[in-house]
């Protein structure tokens, strides 16, 4: 096919008298433009056709799939490669009297190919990176560090590829050249060799997801994961600052996740108060009938009540001595007072532990634990219903003649 057309460049260029070697030169040169030339006209009717064709079908099309190649450019980059072999097939019967100038085009068109194949797996790496970020199950199990490792292994063996078509050497040669450089390369790729290792571990052992809240006071995080990456988990605070974690630092170090908690449903209140023991003592009977009138324990009374009578009734015990039999005290008294305010509180979820514990007396008074859930998470309704509850706690300790204890205390004894 290109011989009928070279004969007709010497006839035409014959007639300018040219020395032999400048008349070869402009012959195959000329012939050698003219097949670049022409694999660019032919690429660009070929892109014409499959933009109008194939390209048309997929957008049309109701997967979203095929959409995703076309977005991260595979079909594109891949006719690329269309007017390189061309050019590659022709450069010698092109330029037969300059075998060198072949030979370097066909190493550069080599290296161009090289450097071509490495875009379109890059893009196929994005394409399904994006596609796998469709599904749910890339929620729990994200995978960009690996998606980012596989994309440096490709650039890493593309590039000793195309070092190695430069100095046409063979690729295994330069691999095993590389095991000299082996404590550069590790000490170079330190954070994405840990990185790499950490978000594997991570991954497995489910230890962070994307929108997962964390904290982790060494390095000021508290707030959602917003991406996982080879070599850094980012978290956005609820100040809406930025903060930066090493990914190896998740597993090397401590951090809290608070997915448990946000997937029951119900966020923990543990919080104490001291109460002075000094004020803790038996109710007398019109303590107790004082405490009828709150209407949370009016039952509970009513029963306890009954209760010491039946046993005041059925031993010799002298019922004046409160220290005989098992009289209430104050301090119990609030305790179930405060049980039955917190169950009758909306906000409180119904369905985890609602408790009001004594704790290990110390020289500070008596410790009265708070354990219990919000049913919503929030973090200004979070902390609005802790404040209402305790605000209350406080309002209400004295009419049950309780104290609470304060260092240094103001409380004067008359």
């Amino acid at each position: 096919m290109l011989t009928p057309y070279i004969q007709f460049l010497e006839s035409v260029f014959q007639t300018l008298n040219l020395t032999e070697y400048y008349f070869k030169m402009l012959t195959q040169g000329t012939a050698f433009l003219s097949v670049v030339i022409g694999s660019m006209i032919f690429y660009f009717i070929a892109w014409f056709v499959i933009n109008r064709t194939i390209i048309a079908l997929i957008q049309r099309s109701e997967n979203d799939y095929d959409d995703i190649l076309i977005k991260n450019k595979v079909i594109s980059r891949a006719s690329y490669l269309v007017p390189a072999y061309i050019i590659n097939s022709l450069v010698l019967l092109t330029l037969p009297d300059f075998p060198n100038v072949g030979d370097f085009i066909q190493e550069s068109i080599e290296v161009y190919v090289i450097v071509m194949v490495i875009l379109i797996l890059i893009a196929l790496i994005n394409s399904g990176f994006e596609i796998y970020n469709s599904f749910e199950v890339s929620k729990n199990k994200p995978v960009k560090g690996l998606v980012q490792v596989v994309k440096i292994v490709v650039y890493i063996i593309g590039s000793l590829m195309v070092i190695a078509s430069i100095l046409d050497r063979s690729l295994g040669t330069l691999f095993l050249g590389l095991g000299t450089l082996s404590a550069v390369l590790m000490l170079v790729f330190k954070d994405a060799i840990l990185g790499f290792v950490g978000g594997i571990q991570l991954s497995l052992n489910d230890m962070v997801r994307l929108g997962d809240w964390i904290s982790m006071p060494k390095f000021g995080a508290d707030g959602v994961v917003l991406d996982i990456t080879l070599t850094t988990v980012k978290v956005q605070n609820f100040d809406k600052t930025i903060t930066t974690i090493p990914t190896y630092a998740m597993v090397s170090d401590y951090f809290t996740n608070w997915r448990g908690m946000t997937e029951s449903g119900g966020r923990r209140i543990k919080r104490n108060i001291s109460i002075d023991m000094e004020s803790v003592q038996f109710c007398t009977p019109d303590m107790l009938k004082y405490f009828k009138q709150f209407q949370l324990i009016t039952d509970f009374i009513d029963l306890k009540e009954k209760e010491l009578e039946t046993t005041a009734s059925s031993t010799t015990l002298n019922p004046v001595m409160l220290a005989n039999g098992n009289q209430l005290t104050n301090l119990g008294v609030f305790r179930v007072y405060l049980t039955a305010y917190l169950n009758s509180l909306p906000d409180i979820h119904k369905e985890m532990p609602v408790l009001v514990r004594q704790l290990q007396s110390t020289e500070f008074g008596i410790p009265v634990e708070l354990y219990l859930f919000s049913n919503r998470l929030e973090n200004a309704f979070y902390e609005n219903l802790q404040s209402d509850i305790f605000d209350h706690i406080i309002s209400v300790i004295p009419l049950f003649y309780l104290r609470i204890y304060q260092s240094p205390t103001s409380f004067k004894q008359s």
